[in-house]
């Protein structure tokens, strides 16, 4: 008898493979962006800000078919969120990427983070490339990864 599958009604259960070192193009790849107050790099009130967004790229019918939501850190009070869109958001501040990224899964507990960054800017240097900037993928909510049983973090590193 086949497992079923099930979902939490909230986040979508992620598959890792399509971005388990992988690496990704984007020329003007189209984003809703927020800055999001944080507290030594946790994001405060991360929730009330996607459900804006939810609720204006339901009223444009707009969507976010990768299931892409990355992190700029920027600091230990400040951070931005960039949620990947097909189209133009009324009433929301938009903001485009481009460049070449490559993207690696981790898994494990938030506070594992410098050590994944570590290991990114690794890979990328052992790729032959020169770092620029990393993005922090958070696939699902503190809520759904525990329902999961698996805490998924991709890390896009711009080359």
């Amino acid at each position: 008898m086949a497992k079923k599958e099930f979902s939490t009604g909230c986040c979508p259960r992620f598959n890792p493979k399509p971005w388990q070192n992988k690496s990704h193009k984007w020329k003007n790849k189209l984003f809703i962006k927020n800055t999001l107050r944080c507290f030594f790099h946790i994001p405060l009130g991360m929730n009330k800000v996607m459900m804006k967004n939810m609720d204006l790229m339901n009223a444009a019918h707009a969507k976010n078919p990768e299931n892409i939501c990355i992190i700029d850190d920027r600091g230990l009070f400040a951070s931005d969120l960039y949620v990947a869109v097909d189209k133009p958001v009324p009433g929301a501040a938009m903001a485009t990427l481009s460049g070449t990224y490559l993207s690696r899964v981790y898994e494990g507990q938030y506070n594992e983070a410098g050590k994944w960054a570590a290991d990114m800017a690794s890979y990328v240097k052992n790729k032959g490339f020169a770092l620029k900037k990393l993005y922090f993928s958070y696939t699902t909510c503190p809520a759904c990864a525990k329902a999961y049983g698996k805490n998924y973090v991709v890390i896009f590193a711009q080359i």
